[in-house]
């Protein structure tokens, strides 16, 4: 495969995605392993390069100024790579028109699929996104809750679809429902799709695997509509 195709729908196995009642779903089964290969190796010969360094690592004073037992306060760490696709100006945004991302993020099939997922109606204006998990890479615990932000505030959803290569060999997405954050899920699959419907506590947990383990995720974020 030399560039992503026109519609989403031709990257998906033919027959209907799942939709659950729960803030986060994921599958494994919708994208054959010679196209999730090809989608990988086509991110990572073409986009890699466009990527930047993404970190964000614990203060110091979340232990230096704590006064009182049992007052931590753990702001969002993350350590990856990432870029923003949206537009045609950035390094990032020309690359994936030249592969052929940008136009399959902006087919019918894509955004039908997203609404799909949600359950509810979206905003047809989105985001996108590109992640690339290196061994060790994570995103620590956060709600990606945006109180300040009007039509965010209620909530929101993501469409995280990923590619990992045969080196990736466990990174869970642990997340909270009832109050616990006692549900994991293992998205370091081949091709996995998954499902946000935001905020709730989650965390990704690091990458594991060889030095060569490597896991890209391609994310879309939808206001509803």
């Amino acid at each position: 495969m030399r560039r992503f195709p026109k519609e989403f729908s031709e990257l998906l196995k033919p027959h209907v995605a799942p939709r659950g009642d729960a803030p986060f779903f994921a599958t494994s089964d919708l994208i054959a392993p010679a196209m999730a290969a090809s989608a990988f190796a086509l991110l990572e010969r073409h986009l890699a390069p466009a990527l930047k360094p993404l970190a964000r690592a614990i203060p110091p004073e979340t232990i230096a100024n704590q006064t009182r037992n049992y007052q931590e306060r753990l702001p969002k760490t993350v350590r990856n790579r990432a870029a923003d696709i949206d537009g045609t100006r950035s390094k990032a945004a020309k690359l994936a028109a030249e592969i052929g991302l940008a136009r399959m993020l902006s087919s019918p099939s894509y955004f039908a699929f997203a609404q799909m997922l949600a359950g509810r109606k979206l905003d047809p204006a989105f985001g996108r996104q590109v992640l690339r998990y290196g061994p060790g890479d994570y995103a620590g615990p956060h709600t990606d809750h945006h109180p300040e932000e009007p039509r965010a505030r209620d909530g929101y959803f993501d469409l995280h679809i990923s590619f990992a290569n045969k080196a990736a060999k466990r990174q869970l997405l642990i997340y909270a429902q009832e109050g616990h954050l006692d549900r994991a899920v293992d998205v370091a699959g081949p091709a996995t799709i998954a499902a946000y419907r935001l905020p709730f506590w989650h965390y990704t947990t690091p990458l594991e695997g060889g030095r060569d383990a490597a896991r890209w995720v391609i994310l879309g974020t939808f206001l509803y509509a």
